[in-house]
């Protein structure tokens, strides 16, 4: 994070979390692809040439989507992420909200062919990259199933009913956003304090570099 990262923030307000902490996680931090479906989540550009998210959007849809959440039964919730940075914080929010974990390779029928071994029917599915996870957009999609995603400047939307506006690649952004998201569907759901917090830390949702084998690390 930089003075000029700090300058290129809208002022927001009751944040879930204080914006330094956002912005070391570097939750805004967008990519040099900007498309027509992000623009209106996309506050400037960077002299760089990275586009910069507004926070105070990324803020407000985690309150939308967490809230959204808390009132489904958690055993039909599905939560995704084929790239390895989205695989720890995956694992975690659903450890913490009793949501299912899909991880690593997606299994092609698992939403839409009912004779798949581990075929699933779930009310709702929340996808970590649009990019890595586009198998089970088009499969969520032809089920009539409603996506939650996780989206970059990058991103487009297509098969994308609500989405959160955040830097989808990072580790840390990832583990952040993940962290915030299970925190907040605990305080909706009335098992925490509307203020509380959650025993496990961000560190904790953090996808451990030691952890990965080299071999994979393109697929990140």
């Amino acid at each position: 994070m930089t003075i000029e990262d700090k300058e290129m923030i809208p002022k927001a307000e009751n944040l879930l979390l204080p914006l330094e902490e956002l912005l070391a996680a570097g939750l805004h931090i967008g990519t040099r692809i900007k498309t027509g479906d992000m623009e209106q989540h996309i506050f400037r550009a960077r002299p760089d040439g990275l586009f910069i998210l507004n926070i105070g959007n990324t803020d407000q849809r985690i309150r939308s989507v967490a809230k959204f959440l808390s009132r489904m039964d958690p055993s039909r919730v599905m939560a995704v992420s084929s790239r390895l940075y989205g695989k720890t914080p995956v694992e975690k929010f659903c450890e913490l909200t009793r949501c299912v974990p899909i991880v690593g390779r997606f299994m092609p029928g698992l939403l839409s062919n009912p004779l798949q071994p581990k075929h699933a029917e779930p009310d709702l599915v929340m996808i970590t990259d649009p990019r890595a996870d586009w198998q089970t957009i088009r499969e969520a999609s032809s089920s009539g199933t409603p996506v939650v995603g996780l989206t970059d400047t990058d991103n487009v939307f297509n098969g994308i009913d609500l989405t959160i506006p955040v830097n989808n690649k990072g580790r840390r952004a990832l583990a952040t956003v993940y962290w915030l998201l299970a925190r907040q569907v605990l305080r909706e759901r009335g098992e925490i304090p509307p203020d509380g917090t959650i025993a496990v830390t961000i560190d904790d949702f953090e996808t451990k570099l030691a952890s990965i084998p080299a071999r994979m690390s393109e697929e990140m």
